[in-house]
């Protein structure tokens, strides 16, 4: 539905020094995908939205919707912002308090410069999106006497009543307090399923992230680090920036002796001693080799336990457990190993470990994936 190839926009600041922007990214949505751009604040995200939507010019690259050029510098192409086809929701929601949720849903309609809608056709239209949303019995409302739930929705069915063929979404749901936005997060997928919309979704919360897209582009610094399935990306990271972003984790550092292939087990000499390690992609010998381990991936047990006793010898670390947090559903474990290095563990409560007991700890290999360090 839509390519992004080698597409740059810096900024420079009143003095003329160079800041931060977009360097030369490049990524492609497919039709009815929900792909995120996700990042820390400053990385690009909401640039590279702004410049699909047209409320950026940038300086190089080209930007194709449904196979039509919207952007190219090469071409100097540049189809202005009312005529790119594009739904899109801002953090702000940017609901008219002086218009009901009504008007508010109707406007994109009434001014629309690509066709004239009938009267008829814009209730129609407006009616059954404020349904699908849930806004239905809300038509008539003042819309400053909506929450801040329904502002969103609100906000969303105006972007949906034109039925762009691309919805953009800036972080709608950072105004939102904690419960609700885990409740919207589920319908916003649900809704953009029902529909069928091909969506770029703008956040830097990576639970967020995790939840609801297909595919995910981790930004940093103007830069994609890495593009895949929300699996993917936290099981598999492919750089030490990625594998820290994206929830916690734990970082080795080591030595690679021989060659690794990818997809195969290969041992890392590592502080902790030697660890058998998962390669996603192929490594040469190197002394210069990153082993992650996310915390729900270490097997812990008590020393001298019976469950000590069925670890495996692959991969087993000694430790004392220096700190306990309990999280309700997690208990997390800061465990300290012989030679001091810290070692973050998560389980289901119900094991019999608390603070200063000796543990082990066990590592599975096909989750303790090596990276090349950057």
């Amino acid at each position: 539905m839509i390519e992004i190839e080698d597409l740059k926009k810096q900024y420079v600041s009143d003095d003329g020094t160079p800041g931060g922007g977009i360097f030369g990214i490049s990524f492609d949505v497919a039709e009815g995908e929900l792909f995120t751009l996700l990042g820390p604040s400053g990385c690009g995200k909401t640039t590279t939205l702004r410049s699909i939507a047209g409320l950026e010019l940038p300086e190089r690259g080209r930007i194709s919707l449904a196979g039509k050029d919207i952007y190219n510098s090469a071409t100097r192409v540049s189809v202005p912002m009312y005529e790119r086809d594009i739904g899109m929701v801002f953090q702000s929601y940017a609901i008219w308090p002086h218009m009901n949720v009504f008007e508010n849903a109707a406007y994109p309609l009434k001014v629309s410069r690509t066709r004239n809608f009938s009267r008829k056709e814009i209730h129609e239209k407006v009616v059954e999106i404020l349904e699908m949303v849930g806004l239905g019995e809300f038509i008539r409302r003042p819309s400053t006497q909506l929450s801040g739930g329904q502002q969103q929705r609100l906000a969303l069915a105006r972007a949906l009543t034109r039925e762009p063929r691309l919805l953009l979404l800036d972080e709608p749901l950072s105004n939102l307090d904690a419960q609700l936005r885990e409740q919207m997060r589920v319908e916003l997928k649900r809704l953009q399923q029902e529909w069928g919309v091909t969506t770029i979704y703008v956040t830097h919360d990576q639970s967020e992230a995790l939840a609801i897209s297909d595919r995910i582009a981790v930004m940093n610094e103007g830069l994609i680090a890495q593009i895949g399935t929300p699996k993917e990306i936290y099981n598999r990271p492919t750089s030490e920036f990625v594998a820290h972003f994206i929830g916690k984790t734990n970082l080795i550092h080591g030595d690679l002796a021989a060659d690794a292939t990818a997809g195969a087990l290969a041992k890392v000499t590592t502080e902790l001693g030697p660890l058998q390690c998962t390669f996603p992609a192929a490594v040469p010998a190197t002394g210069n080799i990153a082993v992650v381990v996310r915390p729900e991936s270490v097997v812990i047990a008590k020393q001298g336990g019976a469950e000590a006793g069925e670890l495996s010898a692959v991969n087993r670390i000694a430790g004392v457990v220096r700190n306990e947090i309990y999280l309700g559903e997690i208990i997390e474990y800061m465990v300290a190993t012989d030679n001091g290095t810290e070692i973050v563990v998560r389980t289901p409560p119900g094991k019999d470990i608390g603070k200063d007991d000796k543990v082990l700890m066990h590592f599975p290999p096909k989750n303790t994936v090596a990276l090349i360090e950057k």
